[in-house]
C-alpha cells in the first residue's frame, strides 16, 4: 500500500485551514501528526478519509485518486476511527465491532468473521468484555472499541485521530504499542493525530507538523520534534534528555506566543 498526499488544500466558507500538504506513507509505516489545536490534524484525517473532499491537490492509494473510488471500496481499504464517535447505547462490545466487518459480509455472519472479531477485541484486552453493553463502559473503554472495529475491518490504512486521548498513561502506552504491533504484522500503513509529542517520538517512523493549517516540519521524530520546532509551533521552552530507554521531550515553561 502507498497514500500519496499531493498539494493538498482544504477551504471552509472561503478560509483555508488546509494549505499545500504533501507527503507519503507505506507499508507498515506510522505517521504521527502533530501540532496545536486548531492546527488541521482532525481536518486532514477527515479528508484522507474522504469524509471530506479537498479543495485542491490530490490523495493516491496504490496510484487511484480517492473520489473516483467506490466508498464501498474505500471503507474496505481505510479504517477510520474519529476523535468524536456515535454509537447505540444497547449495542454490546461485540456488536459494535463486528460493524467494522460489514463491508466484507454477504448474507450471513461466518465463523472467521466472528473469530476477526473476538480477536481484534482481544488485541485490546477487551475480549472479557464482549457481552458488555456499550453504556456500561468508560470513556477509555469505549475508546478501545473503536480502535477494535477499525481492527477487524483489517484494512490496509488506518487513520486515528487522537485514539489515546480518553486512556489513562498505562493504555495509552499499551494502544501504541499494540498498533505498532499490527503495522509491523500485517503490513499497514498507519496515520495517527496525537498531542503526546513523547508518543510521537517513540512510536512513529515519521511526523508530519502542521501549524495554522501548513506543514511546519516532515521527517523522522529525532530530527522534526527538536527544541527550536516545539518552541516555534507550540511557544513552549523544552529540552530532549536521552538515557537507556530512549530520548524523551521534557516541556518545562511557557514562552512568547508562536
Amino acid at each position: 500500500m502507498e497514500l500519496v498526499i499531493d498539494a493538498v488544500g482544504k477551504d471552509y466558507d472561503q478560509k483555508r485551514v488546509l494549505d499545500d500538504i504533501s507527503f507519503s506513507l507505506g507499508n507498515a509505516e506510522i505517521v504521527a501528526l502533530v501540532g496545536p489545536n486548531g492546527s488541521g490534524k482532525s481536518t486532514l484525517i477527515k479528508t484522507i478519509a474522504g469524509v471530506h473532499t479537498q479543495s485542491t491537490g490530490t490523495i493516491r492509494i496504490d496510484g487511484n485518486d480517492i473520489r473516483t473510488v467506490d466508498p464501498i471500496d474505500l471503507a474496505k481499504v481505510i479504517g477510520y476511527v474519529p476523535q468524536h464517535f456515535t454509537y447505540t447505547l444497547y449495542s454490546t462490545v461485540f456488536e459494535t465491532v463486528l460493524l467494522g466487518r460489514r463491508q466484507h459480509i454477504k448474507w450471513s455472519v461466518s465463523d472467521e468473521e466472528l473469530s476477526r472479531v473476538q480477536h481484534s477485541l482481544d488485541a485490546l484486552e477487551m475480549g472479557h468484555m464482549a457481552g458488555n453493553y456499550m453504556d456500561q463502559l468508560s470513556g477509555g473503554e469505549r475508546q478501545k472499541v473503536f480502535i477494535a472495529r477499525a481492527l477487524a475491518q483489517d484494512p490496509e490504512l488506518f487513520l486515528f485521530d487522537e485514539p489515546t486521548s480518553a486512556l489513562d498513561i498505562r493504555y495509552q502506552i499499551e494502544v501504541m504499542e499494540t498498533m505498532r504491533e499490527i503495522t509491523w504484522e500485517r503490513g499497514a500503513g498507519m496515520i495517527i493525530a496525537v498531542h503526546d509529542l513523547n508518543l510521537a517520538y517513540r512510536y512513529a517512523d515519521t511526523v508530519v507538523v502542521l501549524n495554522g493549517g501548513k506543514m511546519a516540519g516532515y521527517g523522522k521524530p529525532q530530527e522534526i520534534l527538536t527544541p527550536t520546532c516545539i518552541s516555534k509551533v507550540y511557544g513552549v521552552d523544552s529540552f530532549v534528555i536521552e538515557n537507556e530507554f530512549g530520548k524523551f521531550l521534557v516541556p518545562f515553561r511557557a514562552n512568547a506566543a508562536p
